[in-house]
């Protein structure tokens, strides 16, 4: 292994090894408490723009396949891990996490505390860094970091987007045949808005015998009203992407077109904000923001606890209950995490349902959204 060093912000100068791409890339260094799931998280567009600290400290144990991507390629920046293991034991593995890494030119980088590097972020917030195999001088990493775009400044979406309509047709996973499903008998058709949507999201909206067609971030908003009008199409998903959701002015505008339009829609994650924004109600950054697949969620309705997958640096604020019923609340710090808006055909959630692999428990959401329809 070569190293590798990296420099944070705050003046935190590090030198590890590198296991996977080798150059020199800079994004917002973020944790994750997930304890299995590393190319599941490393292929989800939300995470563009952002080195991922895991704090599970074995990775590369089960290697990596193709059934199990999120997207087509990895817009992480990197993975950050405690130690990475090259030989890998899974009768699904078809590669290493190293090699995977490689292919989609994303930083691989261990042998370093991962356990101080979380806490950091926790204390005092996410923050910008630089990686590099290449410059190993601190101040040259300082004037390369500084010189760079913020993660809010940039707008991911128009990367991790569709660059062309497309149906998808797969259902959900099947652990025992080791296939995607043949999904059920399609009933009613939607329209999914990918800001960088997840497969597994595709497949469980699928999985419910909805007719899933995916078009690009900059779709043209008066003809999608027009097919719902005509009853071509009879509802609309706004996926999870990366990002600050504020910048997404031109989509929120789009958004609030829908609404009055009286268009039905359920929204996760990047879409449940930019519903919010569109609503006239502003995200907030969190502190440190949440990222794993073991956060409990108070269900308002139930009042069951379900165990969720989360992955945000941004929330709805507490004025959203001016215009909607707050449906889930997060137990780790009592933000919201999902809604009802008020006499709208429409809702929306912050954590993921779809979560491949992780907690099950929220996937009736899915469900919910088909029988408004």
């Amino acid at each position: 292994m070569n190293k590798i060093w990296l420099y944070l912000e705050d003046g935190t100068f590090i030198e590890a090894k590198s296991f996977g791409f080798e150059g020199t890339k800079t994004g917002e260094i973020v944790f994750n408490t997930s304890m299995s799931g590393y190319q599941e998280i490393m292929s989800d567009p939300s995470y563009a723009g952002q080195f991922v600290v895991f704090t599970m400290p074995e990775i590369g144990n089960v290697g990596c396949n193709a059934n199990d991507m999120e997207s087509k390629t990895v817009y992480s920046a990197g993975a950050i891990v405690r130690n990475y293991q090259k030989r890998y034991s899974n009768f699904r593995a078809e590669t290493s996490f190293g090699d995977f890494l490689k292919e989609h030119q994303s930083l691989g980088i261990c042998d370093i505390d991962t356990r101080f590097l979380t806490k950091l972020i926790r204390d005092n917030g996410p923050q910008m860094m630089i990686a590099s195999t290449e410059i190993s001088d601190k101040a040259l990493l300082k004037e390369r970091l500084a010189n760079s775009p913020r993660i809010e400044e940039v707008n991911y979406i128009k990367e991790v987007s569709t660059k062309e309509p497309y149906e998808h047709t797969s259902g959900s996973w099947d652990p025992i045949n080791q296939c995607y499903k043949e999904a059920l008998p399609l009933g009613k058709k939607i329209v999914v808005l990918d800001f960088g949507v997840k497969r597994n999201i595709l497949n469980e909206l699928r999985q419910t015998g909805l007719a899933v067609e995916v078009i690009p971030y900059d779709f043209d908003v008066d003809a999608l009203i027009a097919r719902y009008q005509a009853k071509e199409i009879d509802g609309v998903f706004l996926s999870n992407g990366p990002g600050d959701p504020l910048i997404l002015t031109e989509e929120a505008a789009k958004i609030q077109k829908l609404i009055a339009a009286k268009v039905p829609m359920f929204a996760i994650c990047l879409g449940h904000q930019l519903l919010s924004i569109a609503h006239g109600h502003k995200t907030y950054k969190l502190k440190f923001g949440q990222h794993g697949g073991n956060h409990p969620v108070s269900n308002q309705a139930t009042k069951k606890v379900e165990i969720t997958a989360q992955n945000h640096n941004y929330n709805v604020p507490d004025s959203i209950c001016d215009i909607a019923t707050v449906t889930h609340i997060n137990l780790f710090d009592q933000t919201i995490e999902g809604v009802k808006y008020n006499d709208e055909p429409i809702f929306s959630v912050q954590h993921h349902p779809e979560a491949s692999p992780g907690p099950h428990d929220s996937k009736y959401i899915f469900e919910e959204f088909a029988k408004m329809l």
